[in-house]
């Protein structure tokens, strides 16, 4: 069943981050909409299914605290992940040029995008088949 959710999180992340990536490309009047994302995220967005067994524990606690709690868990791993693969010389993101950065690796300004992105997940992990 974990592994069933890991796949289904990788697999929606990749599409969410290559839509996202399209809407950025349209903002820069690229009007291919190219979006773009890397094999290392999958894995990553696959990471996405733990949040199972929090929201379990959150369910019973308001849409703001979830939503915290979930782009907390979010912006860890994307920490951790990103540190990880930046000394390596592949890490996907480089937010370095970004104003609210941390690391290169985190911008404190995708906070909204991953709070609605935790509750998304929240959404359909949980969904009856």
């Amino acid at each position: 069943m974990m592994k069933n959710k890991f796949i289904l999180c990788g697999l929606i992340g990749w599409c969410l981050e290559i839509f996202w990536t399209g809407l950025i490309s349209l903002q820069r009047r690229q009007m291919k909409l190219e979006g773009h994302s890397s094999i290392w995220m999958f894995p990553i967005y696959g990471m996405a299914a733990f949040l199972a067994p929090i929201s379990r524990l959150l369910r019973k606690q308001c849409v703001w605290v979830r939503g915290a709690v979930y782009t907390g868990a979010i912006f860890l791993t994307e920490f951790i992940t990103g540190s990880f693969l930046k000394r390596r010389g592949m890490c996907p993101w480089d937010y370095s040029r970004a104003r609210f950065n941390i690391h290169g690796v985190i911008r404190l300004d995708y906070a909204p995008v991953w709070f609605l992105t935790g509750l998304l997940y929240e959404r359909i992990l949980y969904r009856k088949p």
